[in-house]
């Protein structure tokens, strides 16, 4: 397994790393850390800097240390997507989140003198999977109202936020609703993300035996981790009906739940957190 899987920072090696008493073992760490690609000197220069940033205290040097999630540093994982866009996504793959063919879009106009806050809102709206049309207008086929109002009134820009649904949506000359698809989201890039997570979730296991066989397994899960981040975090979790069919990311999910399986019956009972909180997410 090498350390170009993913490209995954070696701080969130660690982070993934953490047990539930929030501690990290520092043999562990480099073990898992090494058959990701990653040096002993990357390694020690990451925990220096976290413990710089005040998310993690150590105890002891290299690998007899151990490293103490900081209070301050919050129960979060960047490897875990949102718990309920991944369920919601499962759920669409499984036929059971049909669309009803409404198109929800959302304008506004901001002066520059908040730019700040208009960043903040196209952001959560390029988050929530919406695609810009033109200046100020973004459109989406998933119901993100509530999140989207919600954001808003906390950036102090509900009144400049106006909201519609529609059936009848065209872009052009394009108003087909797959054609729309194809043209205001990147479907090619973001079927090819998901490639890579069927790959990495499809390939062979590593060694079979002892501690080499639970080193392998927590790096395996690291990596399998970090490409289902890689790739679902971008996904804008279009309806099937708009997608190519077969679709990369259904068939990508369904390998990556059966990979996590199989990872978290081999795991042992005190390890990372991070196979209970994937368990809870595609469960």
């Amino acid at each position: 397994m090498s350390g170009t899987e993913g490209g995954i920072p070696t701080r969130t090696v660690v982070h993934a790393l953490v047990r539930e008493d929030g501690t990290v073992a520092g043999g562990e760490l480099y073990e898992v850390a090494g058959l990701l690609g990653m040096t002993d000197q990357q390694v020690r220069l990451c925990v220096k800097r976290l413990v710089a940033e005040g998310r993690f205290a150590v105890e002891g040097r290299g690998r007899r240390a151990v490293l103490r999630l900081a209070g301050t540093a919050g129960p979060g994982l960047p490897l875990v997507p949102e718990v309920g866009f991944v369920r919601h996504a499962y759920r669409q793959d499984r036929g059971l989140e049909p669309w009803d063919g409404v198109w929800h879009a959302f304008a506004f106009a901001v002066p520059e003198s908040a730019r700040a806050a208009r960043d903040a809102l196209r952001d959560t709206l390029t988050g929530l999977g919406a695609a810009p049309v033109q200046g100020g207008l973004y459109v989406t086929p998933n119901a993100i109202g509530p999140y989207v109002r919600a954001r808003a009134a906390e950036l102090g820009l509900a009144e400049a936020l106006s909201c519609l649904s529609t059936r009848d949506l065209a872009v052009g000359a394009a108003a087909d609703p797959r054609t729309l698809a194809a043209r205001l989201w990147p479907l090619p890039e973001i079927a090819a993300r998901y490639e890579t997570l069927h790959a990495l979730a499809t390939s062979g296991t590593e060694p079979t035996d002892g501690a080499d066989r639970a080193v392998a397994g927590l790096a395996r899960a690291v990596a399998l981790a970090a490409a289902f981040s890689a790739a679902m975090v971008p996904d804008p979790l279009l309806p099937p009906e708009l997608l190519p069919r077969p679709w990369a990311g259904a068939t990508a999910r369904a390998a990556a739940a059966a990979a996590w399986d199989r990872l978290a019956a081999a795991a042992p009972a005190d390890g990372p957190r991070l196979f209970r909180l994937y368990g809870e997410a595609l469960a």
